[in-house]
Protein backbone atom coordinates (compact mmCIF):
# COMPACT_ATOMS: atom_id res chain seq x y z
CA UNK A 1 0.00 0.00 0.00
CA UNK A 2 1.47 3.30 -1.01
CA UNK A 3 1.40 6.36 1.48
CA UNK A 4 -1.12 8.29 1.58
CA UNK A 5 -0.31 12.34 1.13
CA UNK A 6 0.34 14.32 4.09
CA UNK A 7 -2.99 16.01 3.73
CA UNK A 8 -4.94 12.80 4.52
CA UNK A 9 -3.47 12.54 7.81
CA UNK A 10 -4.18 16.30 8.41
CA UNK A 11 -7.66 16.26 7.56
CA UNK A 12 -8.37 13.13 9.88
CA UNK A 13 -7.12 15.16 12.68
CA UNK A 14 -10.44 16.62 13.55
CA UNK A 15 -13.50 15.35 15.16
CA UNK A 16 -16.07 16.34 12.49
CA UNK A 17 -14.25 15.61 9.75
CA UNK A 18 -13.83 11.62 11.57
CA UNK A 19 -17.83 11.73 12.25
CA UNK A 20 -18.23 12.48 8.34
CA UNK A 21 -15.51 10.05 7.03
CA UNK A 22 -17.23 7.23 9.38
CA UNK A 23 -20.96 8.48 8.01
CA UNK A 24 -19.32 8.31 4.56
CA UNK A 25 -17.75 4.76 4.04
CA UNK A 26 -21.43 3.32 4.87
CA UNK A 27 -23.41 5.86 3.15
CA UNK A 28 -23.61 8.41 -0.46
CA UNK A 29 -25.53 11.26 0.66
CA UNK A 30 -25.73 14.87 -1.12
CA UNK A 31 -24.94 18.13 1.07
CA UNK A 32 -28.74 18.67 2.25
CA UNK A 33 -28.68 15.10 3.32
CA UNK A 34 -25.49 15.50 5.55
CA UNK A 35 -26.29 18.66 6.64
CA UNK A 36 -29.97 17.18 8.26
CA UNK A 37 -27.93 13.65 9.80
CA UNK A 38 -25.22 16.04 11.44
CA UNK A 39 -27.55 18.97 12.18
CA UNK A 40 -24.56 21.32 11.23
CA UNK A 41 -24.34 24.84 9.21
CA UNK A 42 -24.29 24.08 5.40
CA UNK A 43 -20.96 26.50 5.07
CA UNK A 44 -19.62 24.26 7.68
CA UNK A 45 -20.28 21.14 6.64
CA UNK A 46 -19.51 22.50 2.89
CA UNK A 47 -15.61 23.06 4.55
CA UNK A 48 -14.94 19.95 6.02
CA UNK A 49 -16.13 18.17 2.78
CA UNK A 50 -13.68 20.46 0.62
CA UNK A 51 -11.09 19.38 3.32
CA UNK A 52 -11.95 15.82 2.95
CA UNK A 53 -12.00 15.71 -0.90
CA UNK A 54 -8.88 17.32 -1.45
CA UNK A 55 -6.65 14.93 1.03
CA UNK A 56 -8.07 11.93 -1.39
CA UNK A 57 -10.42 10.50 1.54
CA UNK A 58 -13.90 11.59 -0.27
CA UNK A 59 -14.66 11.56 -3.60
CA UNK A 60 -17.47 14.08 -5.38
CA UNK A 61 -19.81 12.58 -7.57
CA UNK A 62 -22.20 15.33 -9.55
CA UNK A 63 -25.21 14.42 -11.30
CA UNK A 64 -26.64 17.65 -12.69
CA UNK A 65 -27.10 20.14 -10.20
CA UNK A 66 -26.90 17.10 -7.39
CA UNK A 67 -23.23 16.35 -5.66
CA UNK A 68 -22.98 13.43 -3.62
CA UNK A 69 -20.28 12.32 -1.50
CA UNK A 70 -19.01 9.20 -0.66
CA UNK A 71 -16.01 7.59 0.87
CA UNK A 72 -13.13 6.76 -1.75
CA UNK A 73 -12.43 3.20 -2.15
CA UNK A 74 -8.84 2.73 -1.04
CA UNK A 75 -6.73 0.42 0.67
CA UNK A 76 -5.75 3.26 3.19
CA UNK A 77 -9.29 3.79 3.80
CA UNK A 78 -10.21 -0.34 3.85
CA UNK A 79 -7.06 -0.09 6.81
CA UNK A 80 -8.12 2.39 8.76
CA UNK A 81 -12.14 1.31 8.64
CA UNK A 82 -11.87 -0.52 12.08
CA UNK A 83 -10.32 2.42 13.56
CA UNK A 84 -12.64 5.26 12.78
CA UNK A 85 -16.33 3.00 13.38
CA UNK A 86 -16.86 4.59 17.01
CA UNK A 87 -15.55 8.30 15.77
CA UNK A 88 -19.34 9.57 16.15
CA UNK A 89 -22.82 8.57 17.33
CA UNK A 90 -24.82 5.97 16.53
CA UNK A 91 -27.82 8.34 15.50
CA UNK A 92 -25.83 9.71 12.78
CA UNK A 93 -26.17 5.90 10.68
CA UNK A 94 -30.01 6.07 12.41
CA UNK A 95 -30.56 9.17 10.40
CA UNK A 96 -28.53 8.80 7.39
CA UNK A 97 -30.43 5.40 6.87
CA UNK A 98 -33.88 7.76 7.61
CA UNK A 99 -32.84 10.24 4.68
CA UNK A 100 -32.81 7.59 2.44
CA UNK A 101 -35.99 5.90 3.38
CA UNK A 102 -36.82 9.80 3.14
CA UNK A 103 -35.65 9.44 -0.89
CA UNK A 104 -37.11 6.23 -1.61
CA UNK A 105 -41.17 7.64 0.37
CA UNK A 106 -40.68 10.39 -1.68
CA UNK A 107 -40.17 8.59 -4.75
CA UNK A 108 -43.38 6.50 -4.17
CA UNK A 109 -45.45 9.27 -3.50
CA UNK A 110 -44.28 10.97 -7.24
CA UNK A 111 -44.90 7.98 -9.23
CA UNK A 112 -48.15 7.33 -6.60
CA UNK A 113 -49.62 10.72 -7.93
CA UNK A 114 -48.60 10.38 -11.46
CA UNK A 115 -49.75 7.17 -12.17
CA UNK A 116 -52.83 8.02 -14.23
CA UNK A 117 -50.77 10.22 -16.37
CA UNK A 118 -47.46 7.87 -16.51
CA UNK A 119 -47.80 6.79 -20.20
CA UNK A 120 -48.57 9.97 -21.42
CA UNK A 121 -45.52 11.21 -20.05
CA UNK A 122 -43.50 8.64 -21.16
CA UNK A 123 -44.30 9.37 -24.58
CA UNK A 124 -43.06 12.91 -24.15
CA UNK A 125 -39.04 11.14 -23.97
CA UNK A 126 -39.73 7.99 -25.80
CA UNK A 127 -41.96 8.93 -28.54
CA UNK A 128 -42.98 6.30 -31.30
CA UNK A 129 -40.58 3.99 -29.86
CA UNK A 130 -41.78 0.17 -29.06
CA UNK A 131 -39.69 -0.14 -25.87
CA UNK A 132 -41.69 -3.30 -25.13
CA UNK A 133 -40.34 -4.90 -28.45
CA UNK A 134 -37.27 -3.61 -28.32
CA UNK A 135 -36.67 -5.39 -24.77
CA UNK A 136 -38.36 -8.59 -25.85
CA UNK A 137 -35.59 -9.17 -28.75
CA UNK A 138 -33.62 -9.82 -26.55
CA UNK A 139 -35.04 -12.46 -24.06
CA UNK A 140 -35.30 -16.03 -24.60
CA UNK A 141 -38.39 -17.94 -23.96
CA UNK A 142 -38.53 -19.23 -20.22
CA UNK A 143 -40.87 -20.45 -17.32
CA UNK A 144 -41.01 -17.20 -15.21
CA UNK A 145 -40.57 -13.44 -16.59
CA UNK A 146 -40.35 -10.87 -13.81
CA UNK A 147 -40.13 -6.81 -14.48
CA UNK A 148 -38.73 -5.21 -11.93
CA UNK A 149 -40.07 -2.40 -11.62
CA UNK A 150 -43.41 -3.21 -13.78
CA UNK A 151 -44.96 0.50 -13.33
CA UNK A 152 -48.88 -0.16 -14.72
CA UNK A 153 -48.22 -3.24 -16.30
CA UNK A 154 -47.41 -2.78 -19.84
CA UNK A 155 -44.39 -4.39 -19.98
CA UNK A 156 -45.76 -7.29 -18.21
CA UNK A 157 -48.23 -7.87 -20.57
CA UNK A 158 -45.87 -8.21 -23.65
CA UNK A 159 -43.81 -10.19 -21.45
CA UNK A 160 -46.56 -13.69 -21.50
CA UNK A 161 -45.01 -13.86 -25.29
CA UNK A 162 -41.94 -15.00 -23.29
CA UNK A 163 -42.79 -16.67 -20.52
CA UNK A 164 -45.70 -18.93 -18.89
CA UNK A 165 -45.22 -17.26 -15.10
CA UNK A 166 -45.00 -13.74 -14.88
CA UNK A 167 -44.20 -11.56 -11.20
CA UNK A 168 -44.37 -7.66 -11.39
CA UNK A 169 -42.72 -5.92 -8.91
CA UNK A 170 -43.14 -2.27 -8.11
CA UNK A 171 -42.50 -0.23 -5.08
CA UNK A 172 -46.01 2.34 -5.60
CA UNK A 173 -49.32 0.29 -4.87
CA UNK A 174 -51.06 2.70 -7.21
CA UNK A 175 -48.71 1.59 -9.81
CA UNK A 176 -49.58 -1.64 -9.27
CA UNK A 177 -53.51 -0.87 -9.29
CA UNK A 178 -53.05 0.13 -12.75
CA UNK A 179 -51.15 -2.89 -13.57
CA UNK A 180 -53.79 -5.35 -12.05
CA UNK A 181 -56.48 -3.56 -14.14
CA UNK A 182 -54.17 -4.46 -17.15
CA UNK A 183 -52.57 -7.47 -16.72
CA UNK A 184 -55.66 -9.92 -17.02
CA UNK A 185 -53.44 -13.15 -17.36
CA UNK A 186 -53.57 -16.55 -15.00
CA UNK A 187 -50.59 -17.03 -12.93
CA UNK A 188 -49.69 -13.45 -12.95
CA UNK A 189 -48.02 -12.31 -9.70
CA UNK A 190 -47.70 -8.28 -8.46
CA UNK A 191 -46.09 -8.00 -5.71
CA UNK A 192 -45.34 -4.67 -3.59
CA UNK A 193 -41.33 -4.25 -2.89
CA UNK A 194 -38.16 -2.05 -3.36
CA UNK A 195 -35.66 -3.01 -5.74
CA UNK A 196 -32.96 -3.17 -3.17
CA UNK A 197 -34.79 -5.88 -1.89
CA UNK A 198 -37.21 -7.80 -3.72
CA UNK A 199 -40.17 -9.82 -2.43
CA UNK A 200 -38.63 -13.11 -4.38
CA UNK A 201 -36.78 -15.86 -4.07
CA UNK A 202 -33.13 -16.98 -4.75
CA UNK A 203 -33.40 -17.99 -8.93
CA UNK A 204 -37.08 -17.72 -8.79
CA UNK A 205 -37.14 -16.33 -12.16
CA UNK A 206 -35.02 -17.29 -15.51
CA UNK A 207 -35.47 -13.68 -16.80
CA UNK A 208 -35.21 -10.49 -15.47
CA UNK A 209 -36.11 -6.79 -16.94
CA UNK A 210 -35.35 -3.71 -15.25
CA UNK A 211 -36.75 -0.44 -17.51
CA UNK A 212 -35.70 3.12 -16.78
CA UNK A 213 -36.19 1.77 -13.27
CA UNK A 214 -32.47 2.33 -12.04
CA UNK A 215 -32.28 5.79 -12.10
CA UNK A 216 -35.10 6.46 -9.67
CA UNK A 217 -33.24 4.57 -6.57
CA UNK A 218 -30.62 5.70 -4.00
CA UNK A 219 -28.22 2.32 -5.08
CA UNK A 220 -28.37 1.50 -8.29
CA UNK A 221 -25.94 -1.58 -7.71
CA UNK A 222 -27.79 -2.76 -4.81
CA UNK A 223 -31.04 -3.51 -7.47
CA UNK A 224 -28.54 -5.10 -9.29
CA UNK A 225 -27.52 -7.52 -6.90
CA UNK A 226 -30.89 -8.03 -6.07
CA UNK A 227 -31.53 -9.11 -9.61
CA UNK A 228 -28.66 -11.60 -9.94
CA UNK A 229 -29.98 -13.39 -6.53
CA UNK A 230 -33.83 -13.64 -7.94
CA UNK A 231 -32.35 -14.81 -11.58
CA UNK A 232 -31.49 -18.71 -11.65
CA UNK A 233 -28.46 -19.81 -13.14
CA UNK A 234 -27.99 -18.86 -16.60
CA UNK A 235 -30.57 -16.52 -17.05
CA UNK A 236 -30.93 -13.37 -18.38
CA UNK A 237 -31.17 -9.40 -17.25
CA UNK A 238 -31.87 -6.80 -19.74
CA UNK A 239 -31.11 -3.80 -18.57
CA UNK A 240 -32.83 -0.03 -20.50
CA UNK A 241 -31.70 2.99 -19.06
CA UNK A 242 -31.05 6.64 -19.95
CA UNK A 243 -27.21 7.22 -20.89
CA UNK A 244 -25.68 10.39 -19.05
CA UNK A 245 -26.99 13.68 -20.02
CA UNK A 246 -27.50 17.11 -18.39
CA UNK A 247 -31.08 17.50 -18.82
CA UNK A 248 -32.68 18.69 -15.10
CA UNK A 249 -36.38 18.68 -16.60
CA UNK A 250 -36.20 15.02 -16.14
CA UNK A 251 -35.88 15.43 -12.60
CA UNK A 252 -38.04 17.94 -12.30
CA UNK A 253 -41.06 16.49 -14.73
CA UNK A 254 -40.15 12.81 -13.97
CA UNK A 255 -38.59 12.69 -10.41
CA UNK A 256 -35.41 11.08 -11.92
CA UNK A 257 -32.62 10.82 -9.22
CA UNK A 258 -29.84 10.15 -11.58
CA UNK A 259 -29.30 11.66 -14.50
CA UNK A 260 -28.63 8.72 -16.83
CA UNK A 261 -25.47 6.76 -16.34
CA UNK A 262 -22.29 6.14 -18.36
CA UNK A 263 -22.60 3.27 -20.68
CA UNK A 264 -18.54 1.77 -18.51
CA UNK A 265 -20.40 2.99 -15.07
CA UNK A 266 -23.72 0.24 -15.69
CA UNK A 267 -21.50 -2.09 -17.30
CA UNK A 268 -18.97 -1.90 -14.18
CA UNK A 269 -21.96 -2.30 -12.33
CA UNK A 270 -23.24 -5.52 -13.80
CA UNK A 271 -19.67 -7.08 -13.64
CA UNK A 272 -19.62 -5.73 -9.51
CA UNK A 273 -23.42 -7.68 -9.25
CA UNK A 274 -21.83 -11.22 -11.12
CA UNK A 275 -23.34 -10.83 -14.15
CA UNK A 276 -21.30 -11.42 -17.75
CA UNK A 277 -22.60 -8.73 -19.98
CA UNK A 278 -23.38 -9.71 -23.42
CA UNK A 279 -24.25 -6.69 -25.24
CA UNK A 280 -24.67 -2.99 -25.16
CA UNK A 281 -26.62 -0.83 -27.55
CA UNK A 282 -28.11 2.41 -27.30
CA UNK A 283 -30.74 3.95 -29.43
CA UNK A 284 -31.86 7.81 -29.46
CA UNK A 285 -35.28 9.02 -28.52
CA UNK A 286 -36.73 12.43 -27.75
CA UNK A 287 -35.61 15.51 -25.55
CA UNK A 288 -31.95 14.92 -26.66
CA UNK A 289 -31.21 11.48 -24.94
CA UNK A 290 -30.40 8.07 -25.77
CA UNK A 291 -30.87 4.88 -24.10
CA UNK A 292 -28.47 2.33 -22.93
CA UNK A 293 -29.73 -1.18 -23.08
CA UNK A 294 -27.65 -3.91 -21.52
CA UNK A 295 -27.91 -7.59 -22.35
CA UNK A 296 -26.62 -9.61 -19.64
CA UNK A 297 -26.88 -12.99 -17.92
CA UNK A 298 -25.97 -14.86 -14.60
CA UNK A 299 -22.75 -17.34 -14.89
CA UNK A 300 -24.11 -20.93 -14.85
CA UNK A 301 -23.30 -23.20 -11.99
CA UNK A 302 -19.60 -24.68 -13.33
CA UNK A 303 -19.87 -28.52 -13.74
CA UNK A 304 -18.12 -30.39 -11.77
CA UNK A 305 -16.47 -33.45 -13.32
CA UNK A 306 -16.15 -36.72 -11.42
CA UNK A 307 -12.50 -37.57 -10.15
CA UNK A 308 -11.26 -41.17 -11.46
Amino acid sequence: MSCPPLSAFKALADETRLRLLRLLTRFELNVGEIVGVLNMGQSRISRHLRILVESGLLEARRDGLWVFYAARKTDFLASIAPHITGCGPDEDLVAARAALDARNSETRRFFNAIAPDWQAMRREVLGDLDLDALILERLPDCEIAVDLGCGPGELLSALSAKARGLIGVDASPAMLDLARRKVKLAGASLRVGELEHLPLADSEAQTAVLSLALHHLSDPLAALREARRVVAPGGTLVVVDYLKHANELMRERFGDRWLGFEAKEMSGWLDQAGFILDTVETTPVKLGLELGVYTARRPSIPQVEDSK
